[in-house]
């Protein structure tokens, strides 16, 4: 985590608080939010491209998505931004049905869920909808340090910066025998590792397809794109979609049909090219 937030803080924080009375947790159906005239959407935070902050302004491509899905449906957006949890299932949790400890309102919208039919089967009290996107990983490298079409395992002697406990930092450190684990060096993001690359304090950065699309298109000329495939890596990319509460199905039945109005439109399009990554259709649509 960035910002001097930890989730060890945050737990930390959670005990103060827990004497305070919980709120109710309460999702809005689709004709609710029309009478209130505003969309809660949350999104990841310190997850450049998709959402982060400059300065006091939160931006990205879930941003700006999550904006025209409440211009579509003739409401204003508000948005809330979070710490991402031990993994997503807690984050459907705290934000989507249950809400957190400490009680409150929940976001009508999740923005950034995996569009997944395991995944949606053990999290039923949440409804995945509309996948908006197809990601998965790839790999940049800095112009002047050596092939970056090279088989991984002759990386052994570069510096390599990967999110740390994320699939790249199994895929770098665990993959070839380990013969690259006492290279690799762990980051906060995968936008962080990129950004080192960028900056020449390292060598290799693996993150995700789209993290290393916005590196490129952030300027300079220290960084290239691996074009080839990554050997023996077993994620084939994933889908991202929606979730809402169990209890508000109109409205996933309505972002089921509202975003492919927005890709027939070309807003879609045009919000992924404002950051410098490729549209890429999710396979589900």
């Amino acid at each position: 985590m960035t910002g001097g937030f930890t989730r060890r803080a945050v737990l930390a924080g959670l005990g103060a608080a827990a004497a305070l009375p919980a709120l109710p947790a309460r999702a809005m159906s689709l004709e609710k939010i029309h009478a209130a005239g505003v969309l809660r959407v949350a999104v990841y935070r310190d997850f450049e491209p998709w959402a982060w902050y400059e300065g006091a302004t939160l931006r990205g491509i879930d941003v700006d998505l999550g904006t025209a899905i409440a211009k579509k449906l003739g409401v204003r957006v508000e948005f809330r931004d979070f710490l991402a949890g031990e993994d997503v299932d807690e984050d459907l949790r705290n934000i989507v049905w249950k809400g957190p400890a400490t009680g409150g309102t929940l976001s009508d919208i999740m923005m950034h869920v995996p569009y997944d039919r395991t995944f949606a089967l053990r999290n039923d009290r949440a409804v995945i909808v509309a996948p908006y996107y197809r990601e998965g990983f790839a790999l940049g490298c800095g112009r002047d340090a050596g092939d970056c079409e090279a088989p991984p395992v002759q990386f052994k002697g570069r510096r390599i910066a990967v999110e740390l406990d994320s699939i790249p930092d199994f895929y770098m450190s665990g993959s070839f025998g380990g013969a690259l684990r006492s290279d690799v060096t762990h980051m906060t993001s995968g936008m962080a590792a990129l950004d080192a690359v960028r900056d020449g304090k390292s060598d290799v950065a693996m993150a995700t397809r789209a993290q290393v699309e916005h590196a490129l298109a952030k300027g300079g000329d220290t960084l290239i794109a691996r074009k080839g495939p990554l050997p023996a890596l077993t994620s084939p990319g994933w889908d991202i979609g929606l979730a809402v509460k169990d209890d508000s199905r109109d409205l996933g039945d309505r972002l089921d049909t509202l975003i492919p109005e927005l890709v027939a439109d070309k807003t879609v399009g045009a919000i992924f090219q404002q950051y410098g990554v490729t549209f890429r259709p999710p396979l589900a649509s």
